[in-house]
């Protein structure tokens, strides 16, 4: 034994931070002793089995020490777990475990290492006379995964010594290298799932922008991976990597970079994964030194450096740690009591760090808490009633002891039928038996955590997340506010008690934003540039007819085409159907002016009805007017059937009554100037054409000419009729409901024909406009067909330059405006002779003078 006495004054144990689990919160005191020299120490405990009962005294005795230490919380774990395992039946019958501890031995890498060469260089120094080769030795190492790797190297350089060894810690894939380190159990599952965990939390409060700080070893290489793989599934962006050498003097050489990428990056939110005792905690704890205040996401082996710099709650610095959950182990404060029956028992377990303030949200005592002083705190919490829980670490040495002992147990089975091994020499068998238990040990610890120590195994492991509130004075409160589990459906593995978080800036609804880019609001969408990060891109509103009603979309949506985008293009509203309508005061005007025009022309009709047999109307063919009246009162009449809402029916019938009264209007005047040149052209009674004009032969060119007209509009109909068309985009927030032409070669049709007997009309009424008699209205026929002309020519250029019901007012004004020319031009000077000048209505002062009358 004498190897393992001389290793064991050796070494010492360190200690790292608990990190509570279960309770809402707890309070503890850090202790103000700083360590000096390496930041990397190693620890060791050498756990046997002896026969005979062991209970609490001895554990008393090998653990009799009055002032808390950092080196007595891992021997504290062990000595209450193998009092544990002890005083359980089922485990080790006839057996007890022990270990034998020596306090304040704990050594540093550079020590270990330096021993190490020196022996390797001396093999002289090695004793010779160690010969116990059957013995297995079972070691505990940790936490610093180093440390262990040269613990264990160290002891293989005594080639008899027969080991196994479970670490305690954080993973690290080195020591999984089952070639190297056949014999090595790490007890710390894998942080394969902590990745996701941390991407949670960032999801869910909706940052998009962190940075990343860790060491640069193949441990933060492989963490780098996890996360990058992580965060590129929900568009969140590293606004920076900061790998920290692991050398103490390049690290420094490069300090203030690293201090200055931080403090010049725009994320408030830095993750921090690594050696909890490495230059990153130098990093850390000058951040925090020079007031660098971000929000830093740790694990729980991490709480104990963030306890090293004093801050009050009201600054803007915010930790949020991840710990592995499980559960509580009962029965541990009572046992350390018992192995320390000191006065203030509540202030040394402050000081051990294990203390455990349940926090309830009913209650609120932990907000109400931050109102007392210091002293008024501490004398109310010293007074409490507290539990106590494991740390991470502690929690591993807890799960190794209970894996050695059923390793040893089903040793101990086996041997039953055959010859004990140990005889009572020391652990009871060779060390490749007991490694081929551990191999295949699989059990529930008694507080329902599964423990596997197959290696192949891949276990996602549960988080719960904890916010660290700092006070003056070292007083510190760490919070659960959620719940990490990856058993959980997709959607729900993360759970979080907002009510319990306290942010930074005092309010506990909001937390402070990390974004690389303002979110774009509802109305605009992301744009990129090149060469930006995919979280870092600009805002552009959505095009005219698109919205978005989310924030942060990529691309705008179309609304559909009976909708329209509102101003802040967020919403789409109902297009508004636009046509010329009855309700509509411009088409009210028009369908009055329609009805007025069409009551004067009825009138003028009754009026020439009743004056029939004066000169004045029976003078150019007096049926040929009683057609011309009839055909403008529908020409009046034609505008009602392009207001109100369109319809297949009413389209075809606008163009159509349109075409064809217009054209028994223009057949009219071209007839009645055609009756009018040949009465005062063929005046013998034997002529041809006196016997055409007295059997009515102007009325075959209405017939012919309104025929010519009818096949038109029948090819038309035929070839592609007028139908109603719905426009949803002419006119913004409209839809505009119109008809359309059809074919406009049949519309150009129709409007050219009625040009030509317009044109025909003018032109016989023209040469007419000088013959002889008072009663000749060749001068009005011409000037009705001038402007008839002039308004359907101007027609054109401005129905094309107009859109929507504004054509539609076009066409019915040059309707109406050319029927009120022909009425006014023709048939307003009779009735002012009818009416105002009645003298001049009689046939005797036109005596001797030629004149047609029918």
């Amino acid at each position: 034994m004498f190897i393992l006495i001389f290793l064991l004054l050796l070494l010492n144990i360190p200690i790292v931070k608990a990190s509570f689990t279960n309770p809402s919160c707890f309070w503890k005191m850090k202790h103000s002793e700083e360590k000096d020299g390496d930041l990397k120490r190693g620890c060791i405990f050498f756990p046997r089995t002896v026969s005979w009962p062991v209970d609490k005294e001895f554990f008393k005795q090998i653990l009799n020490t009055q002032t808390p230490t950092e080196s007595n919380r891992f021997a504290f774990v062990l000595a209450f777990t193998m009092d544990e395992v002890n005083r359980n039946p089922d485990l080790l019958p006839n057996r007890s475990l022990v270990f034998d501890y020596y306090e304040d031995n704990c050594l540093s890498v550079s020590k270990l290492y330096s021993f190490r060469y020196i022996n390797e260089q001396d093999p002289d120094t090695l004793p010779n006379y160690y010969c116990v080769e059957d013995i297995c030795h079972m070691i505990i190492t940790g936490p610093n995964w180093e440390t262990s790797a040269m613990l264990l190297n160290l002891m293989y350089l005594w080639k008899s010594l027969q080991i196994i060894q479970l670490t305690y810690g954080s993973f690290h894939s080195i020591l999984s290298d089952h070639e190297n380190y056949p014999n090595l159990y790490q007890m710390a599952p894998k942080d394969t799932s902590l990745a996701l965990a941390m991407v949670s939390v960032i999801i869910h409060f909706r940052w998009n922008w962190v940075g990343l700080v860790i060491s640069d070893n193949d441990q933060g290489t492989q963490f780098l991976s996890y996360l990058r793989r992580e965060l590129e599934k929900y568009i969140v962006c590293l606004a920076f990597v900061s790998m920290i050498p692991i050398n103490m003097q390049l690290y420094m050489s490069r300090a203030e970079a690293y201090y200055n990428q931080i403090k010049t990056s725009s994320a408030n939110v830095v993750i921090i994964y690594g050696d909890y005792e490495s230059t990153l905690v130098v990093s850390f704890r000058m951040w925090e030194s020079q007031g660098l205040q971000r929000i830093w996401v740790i694990t729980s082996q991490w709480d104990v450096t963030a306890s090293k710099t004093n801050f009050t709650v009201h600054t803007a610095q915010m930790i949020l740690a991840f710990a592995h959950h499980h559960g509580d182990i009962s029965g541990f404060k009572s046992f350390v009591q018992t192995m320390n029956p000191i006065k203030n028992t509540n202030e040394y377990l402050a000081r051990m760090e294990w203390m455990n303030f349940n926090c309830e949200v009913s209650t609120s005592n932990c907000k109400t808490l931050k109102k007392y002083s210091w002293n008024t705190s501490m004398e109310w919490l010293l007074a409490q009633t507290f539990d106590m829980t494991f740390s991470d670490g502690c929690y591993d040495i807890y799960n190794a002891v209970y894996a050695l002992a059923h390793a040893l147990h089903e040793v101990n089975l086996q041997e039953v039928d055959t010859q004990p091994m140990d005889k009572g020499k020391g652990a009871g068998s060779s060390c490749w038996k007991l490694n081929a238990f551990l191999k295949r040990t699989e059990f529930t610890n008694p507080v329902g955590g599964r423990v596997s120590m197959n290696h192949k195994e891949e276990h996602q492991e549960e988080y719960d997340i904890f916010q660290i509130w700092n006070y003056p004075q070292d007083l510190r409160f760490k919070v659960k506010i959620g719940h990490y589990s990856p058993y959980f459906p997709h959607g729900q593995q993360f759970h979080v008690d907002e009510d319990m978080i306290e942010w930074a800036t005092g309010n506990t609804k909001t937390p402070p934003p990390s974004l690389c880019s303002a979110d774009c609001g509802p109305g605009f969408r992301k744009f990129w540039q090149d060469g930006m990060a995919v979280c870092c891109f600009k805002c552009k509103p959505c095009p005219e007819s698109e919205i978005s009603n989310e924030t942060n979309v990529d691309q705008c949506v179309k609304c559909p085409d009976n909708q329209y985008a509102n101003i802040e293009h967020n919403q789409c509203i109902h297009k508004k159907m636009i046509f010329l309508s009855y309700e509509d005061p411009l088409g009210m005007t028009l369908a009055l002016m329609a009805l007025c025009f069409s009551a004067f022309t009825a009138l003028v009709l009754g009026v020439f009805v009743k004056h029939h047999d004066t000169p004045i109307v029976k003078a150019n063919n007096r049926k040929l007017s009683y057609i011309l009246l009839i055909s403008l009162f529908f020409c009046f009449l034609c505008p009602l059937l392009f207001i109100g809402h369109p319809n297949s029916a009413t389209c075809i019938l606008q163009q159509i009554t349109f075409g064809v009264v217009f054209t028994v209007a223009v057949s009219t005047v071209l007839a009645k100037t055609v009756t009018v040149l040949l009465a005062f052209k063929i005046t013998a009674p034997g002529r041809r054409m006196r016997y055409f004009l007295v059997a009515g032969g102007p009325n075959y060119i209405i017939a012919i000419c309104t025929l010519i007209q009818v096949i038109i509009c029948s090819v038309w109909l035929g070839a592609s009729p007028p139908s109603v068309n719905v426009d949803a985009h002419s006119e913004h927030g409209h839809i505009i409901i119109v008809c359309i032409k059809g074919s406009l070669t049949a519309f150009y049709c129709v409007l050219g024909y009625l040009g030509s007997l317009a044109q025909a009309s003018f032109t016989v009424a023209f040469l007419s406009r000088n013959l002889p008699n008072t009663f000749n209205e060749a001068k009005f026929l011409t000037f009705s067909m001038l402007l008839f002309c002039c308004v359907w020519i101007t027609f054109l250029p401005a129905y094309h330059s107009t859109k929507g019901k504004v054509m539609v007012v076009v066409e019915i004004f040059s309707i109406l405006a050319s029927s009120a020319g022909m009425l006014g031009c023709i048939f307003v000077p009779k009735c002012y002779i009818i009416f105002v000048r009645p003298e001049r209505n009689i046939s005797s002062k036109y005596q001797g003078k030629i004149t047609f009358q029918n």
